[in-house]
């Protein structure tokens, strides 16, 4: 009894000793590296998100007025009969479609979201949208001379001036996050380097100074 009391204490007291106990991992600890990529993948508009708003607002309104003739954006946008009698072309239809998904829908998640790679998908369809928007007004200016469609509508050239810019303001806002990336990957690199030089410093050199070799 003597001896098995004796091996449960010491068995006891060796597992209570420095060498044989195990920390708990911290799970509290918090990952700054994985919250700083989070801070690097969004995007704050600021007052600018007011302007963005406003401008998809404005487009949407845009597709119930006359693209050309009295055919709107929404007869455009579905290809109806209204659409084919006055000879819509091709860059009208890809245009106002480009103006529904890329400056109303996209625009929108990427306010909503504030997601910085929604944002580059937003302006670069809102850019390819001003192209087809500006092919759209001129090849209803330049109809044959015997066509009897009708020319560029309210609808289709102010739906144009707003998608130019939407797409203005969307490149400032991702233009600004990316310079601000780019600020803070080359502040962690130069911190990268400062730690890894203060951990190769070998610490001070004991003794005299006559002793040190030249």
């Amino acid at each position: 009894m003597t001896d098995s009391a004796a091996g449960n204490t010491d068995s006891e007291s060796a597992a209570h000793r420095p060498g044989h106990d195990h920390a708990a991992p911290d799970h509290a600890a918090p990952d700054y590296d994985v919250a700083e990529k989070l801070i690097d993948s969004e995007i704050d508009p600021g007052v600018r998100a007011v302007v963005v708003a406003v401008l998809v607002m404005l487009l949407l309104l845009t597709l119930a007025l006359p693209h050309t003739g009295s055919v709107n954006g929404f007869d455009v946008l579905s290809g109806n009969g209204d659409a084919l009698a006055d000879s819509v072309a091709l860059p009208s239809r890809i245009f106002v479609w480009f103006v529904v998904v890329f400056g109303v829908i996209m625009s929108v998640l990427a306010l909503v979201t504030r997601v910085w790679a929604l944002a580059w998908i937003a302006l670069a369809g809102s850019a390819i949208a001003t192209v087809f928007g500006m092919l759209s007004i001129w090849s209803r200016q330049t109809l044959p001379a015997d066509s009897t469609a009708s020319g560029p509508g309210i609808g289709l050239i102010i739906g144009w001036i707003l998608v130019a810019a939407l797409t203005f303001h969307w490149l400032r806002a991702v233009w600004d996050k990316t310079t601000a990336q780019l600020d803070a990957q080359e502040r962690r690199r130069a911190a990268s380097v400062d730690a890894e030089k203060n951990s190769q410093w070998a610490g001070p050199v004991l003794g005299r100074p006559t002793d040190r070799k030249r």
